[in-house]
């Protein structure tokens, strides 16, 4: 009700949506919410037999329950459609830029189609259940429904990543467009469907408490299964690096090495500890062949900027060397050790490949202060996914011992991350840029920093532009003490925007050498000379160019506080889920369908009441 008054007053430039296209999607989405609402309702009236057909028939093929099979299968299709529309929408604002209009943009309608069925397979697990008990952790809707907490977890996971398509046009009324990946309302779009995974997790592990003896998936399925979910996280995790994937981070380069680490410990160690041998391998295997495959689609077939990727098989495989010791049967320690393996030695993996694939590949400016957050967030993020993988198998630690950990780990995982934010600009430093013709609209550069003592060993010094029909990120060459040429050519015209960009240690810095007129947000065109001096300033005003810095900062912060709590309720609410799973699964049914390793590890904890 509050943003009324802002969509009364029409799309201010380069802001929100037209009045139009809001009532238009609005109006769409509530009538599939109604009908999908009316199914619901004649289901569990008993009016129609649709979803009970639907729910067996996945059931039979898949040897498991139907409230199971079915919201399984839907969340597996929401989450490859949402995830295909994710990457090709930031694909599409890297080499377009903004849109003119949400629904002018093909990716929003796979995006949004994606975390609606998400939501809706989750609402489907709540719906399903009739004449059975859905598993020992399930939760009492009313005296004759109760609905399995796996459901509600995926369900709340949904609503959260939808929640974030009205908020970001109320985001982009108050503040400008913000055509990167990393505004906060946009997060919020990729940690709904990335942690909806927890959900799944949960969901499968109910019912597999709730099957008959003798009943059930075969072994190996089951198993497979739980590898394909826990690659999913890590599919869902990486995405949050895809800024650094392209090579138009918005922020500095020891974020990327700490992001990787995190996700790699807590996907991989979780899984290792569920999926037995091979499991974490499995995983980076499914990451690179979904991940991968999407980003050949999205550029090479749609012809846009193509992402690299994460390799993850180094920690990997250090994940799988670590679990042959015994430290595998005191899964707490196991997750502490493998994240610090991951965040050390995997990192340097990792850092081998970007000197491979990636565009801006790291290099010594970072390692110290690199290794530093990505070991302390590896221990973290392997502590956690211990715990994940305690919870599902019913053996979570007393809360003594939990709830320290995670809490902990959380306020790891923000220092890092406030560290990572925090960058600083030159006074008084100048960027002299020579062009030479190189063919239409296209320039090699020679540049000279000053003071020559402005970088040392920078992470990057290179040209970018983007936005213009594609992206171009070209790392300078040194040529001598701060002086740097092009390796290939890049544009400068049309709506290209094509800047210098240096980051050395805190120094996150830019200076343009050609911007387009932009009548929609009273623009000037910034012209490519021939020869010419101009000044760093904080690349925000460059990469973000749409936005209105001259907002109140306190709206700024009330706002990102807001997304900060929703995002805190998730979390929350995905711990519960874990914790209410594990103190009601039957002890004597858990071990069944895992490996050996795992159910030594479950006799090795504290038997007490979670």
């Amino acid at each position: 009700m509050r943003t009324l008054p802002l969509l009364d007053a029409g799309p201010p430039p380069a802001g929100g949506a037209a009045l139009g296209e809001v009532i238009g999607a609005s109006a769409g989405v509530t009538v599939v919410t109604l009908l999908l609402a009316a199914l619901a309702f004649a289901h569990r009236t008993r009016r129609t037999t649709v979803l009970v057909r639907a729910a067996e028939l996945a059931g039979r093929r898949t040897g498991r329950a139907g409230w199971v099979a079915l919201p399984s299968l839907v969340s597996a299709i929401a989450l490859l459609t949402a995830l295909f529309g994710m990457m090709w929408d930031i694909s599409l604002h890297v080499g377009q830029g903004r849109d003119e209009g949400p629904l002018a943009n093909p990716s929003h309608y796979f995006i949004l189609i994606g975390l609606y069925l998400l939501f809706a397979a989750g609402m489907l697990a709540v719906v399903l259940p009739l004449d059975e008990k859905p598993g020992p952790a399930s939760i009492r809707i009313t005296a004759h429904w109760r609905a399995p907490v796996g459901g509600l977890l995926i369900a709340m996971a949904g609503f959260y990543a939808l929640l974030g398509f009205p908020l970001d046009d109320v985001w982009h009324r108050l503040f400008g467009q913000d055509v990167t990946l990393w505004g906060p309302t946009h997060l919020m779009l990729i940690g709904g469907a990335g942690l909806s995974l927890v959900g799944v997790l949960v969901l499968e592990q109910e019912g597999h408490a709730a099957r008959p003896a003798g009943g059930g998936a075969s072994p190996f399925l089951s198993r497979l299964l739980r590898v394909f979910a826990f690659g999913g996280l890590l599919i869902g995790m990486s995405v949050f690096q895809a800024e650094y994937d392209f090579g138009i981070p918005q922020f500095r380069a020891v974020l990327h090495p700490m992001m990787i680490a995190g996700a790699a410990a807590l996907a991989l160690v979780a899984v290792r500890l569920i999926g037995g041998r091979g499991a974490a391998i499995g995983a980076a295997l499914f990451f690179l062949l979904i991940r991968g495959g999407i980003s050949m689609i999205v550029g090479p077939v749609l012809g846009e900027p193509t992402p690299s990727l994460p390799l993850y098989l180094g920690s990997a495989l250090l994940v799988e060397a670590l679990a042959l010791t015994s430290l595998l049967r005191s899964p707490m320690r196991f997750g502490a050790v493998a994240g610090l393996l991951v965040g050390t030695v995997g990192t340097v993996t990792e850092a081998l490949w970007s000197y491979a694939v990636m565009p801006l590949p790291w290099t010594r400016d970072i390692w110290v202060e690199g290794l530093l957050m990505s070991a302390a967030v590896g221990v973290a993020g392997g502590l956690c996914g211990a715990l994940l993988a305690l919870g599902v198998q019913g053996h979570l630690p007393r809360p003594s011992v939990a709830r320290p950990v995670l809490v902990a780990s959380v306020l790891v995982l923000a220092a890092a991350t406030a560290n990572g934010l925090i960058a600083t600009v030159p006074e008084d430093a100048r960027a002299t840029v020579a062009l030479t013709p190189a063919g239409p609209g296209s320039v090699t550069a020679e540049v000279a920093l000053e003071p020559l003592t402005l970088v040392d060993d920078p992470s990057w010094v290179s040209l970018t532009a983007w936005q213009g029909g594609g992206l171009v990120v070209d790392h300078l060459e040194r040529t001598g003490p701060g002086t740097y040429r092009s390796t290939r050519p890049v544009p400068v015209d049309g709506t290209w925007k094509t800047l210098v960009r240096v980051q050395d240690g805190r120094m996150l810095t830019a200076s343009p050498i050609f911007l387009p007129a932009d009548s929609a947000i009273d623009a000037e065109e910034i012209p490519a000379e021939a020869g010419s001096t101009r000044g760093f300033i904080p690349e925000i005003s460059l990469l973000q160019r749409e936005r209105d810095l001259d907002v109140p900062g306190w709206t700024w912060a009330a706002a990102a506080l807001f997304v900060l709590l929703c995002s805190l309720v998730l979390v929350g609410a995905l711990s519960w889920g874990v914790g209410h799973l594990s103190a009601r699964i039957p002890k004597n049914q858990v071990g069944e369908d895992i490996s050996p390793g795992s159910a030594a590890v479950a006799k090795a904890l504290d038997p007490r009441p979670v």
